[in-house]
């Protein structure tokens, strides 16, 4: 999942009803399936940065889950021009 971060939260959500899926998680498990099927190439690339600079973001939503209530957080960090995982 730390390579393909924009789907993390989806797999999650169909993951929590592995138990007992229904026909609409049948279907959320093949739009995921073809999504990843359809971005294979995509990918993070590392490039040599002039400056060591370190940015950050974060971004926090609390409670705006109708399913569960949980917050849900994410971020993300550079060095320079690179995706630091």
């Amino acid at each position: 999942m730390f390579t393909r971060p924009n789907i993390s939260y989806a797999v999650n959500k169909v993951c929590q009803f592995m138990h007992a899926p229904t026909k609409s998680h049948w279907v959320a498990i093949k739009l995921i399936l073809r999504y990843l099927k359809a971005t294979s190439f995509f990918g993070l690339y590392r490039t040599h940065a002039s400056s060591l600079s370190l940015h950050g973001v974060i971004n926090v939503d609390w409670v705006e889950s109708i399913d569960d209530r949980k917050s849900i957080g994410g971020y993300i960090v550079f060095l320079g021009t690179t995706l630091i995982l």
